[in-house]
C-alpha cells in the first residue's frame, strides 16, 4: 500500500507519494501551507485513478481532457509524466525514466497506489 509523506523544505511544504516498497513515485510541487498540500494529496486521489495518458512522444498525438497524465521528454532525454487535474493544474510529476514502458509502469503505480494512501 502507498502512502503521502508530508514534508517541509526550505520554501514551503510539498509531499511525496510512495509505493509500497517505499520508492518515491510521484512529487508535488512546494505549497505555501499545509492545508493547500492537504488539498493536493486528495486531488491526486480524485484525479489520478481516473485520469487518461496523453502520450506527448508521439508525433500527432491525441490530446486528451483534464484529468489526464502528460507523457513527454524533458531537456536530458528521459521519459516523464505529470498528473494535471480538471482544472489543468499539475498537481503531481514522476521522476525521469530511461524508457517509455517503464515510465507507464510509474503511471499505473500511482493510480493504484494514490486512492488509499494513508498521509504521514
Amino acid at each position: 500500500m502507498g502512502k503521502f509523506v508530508v514534508k517541509e523544505t526550505n520554501t514551503g511544504i510539498k509531499f511525496d507519494l510512495k509505493a509500497g516498497n517505499g520508492e518515491v513515485i510521484a512529487t508535488s510541487e512546494v505549497y505555501a501551507s499545509k492545508a493547500a498540500c492537504l488539498k493536493g494529496i486528495a486531488s491526486v486521489q480524485k484525479n489520478a485513478p481516473v485520469a487518461g495518458i496523453e502520450d506527448q512522444t508521439e508525433a500527432g498525438y491525441a490530446a486528451v481532457k483534464n484529468p489526464k497524465f502528460e507523457v513527454y521528454t524533458d531537456k536530458k532525454g528521459e521519459t516523464r509524466f505529470r498528473l494535471k487535474a480538471t482544472n489543468g493544474q499539475i498537481i503531481a510529476t514522476g521522476e525521469g525514466y530511461t524508457t517509455k514502458a517503464a515510465c507507464l509502469k510509474g503511471i499505473e503505480s500511482v493510480k493504484k497506489n494514490a486512492v488509499d494512501a494513508k498521509v504521514e
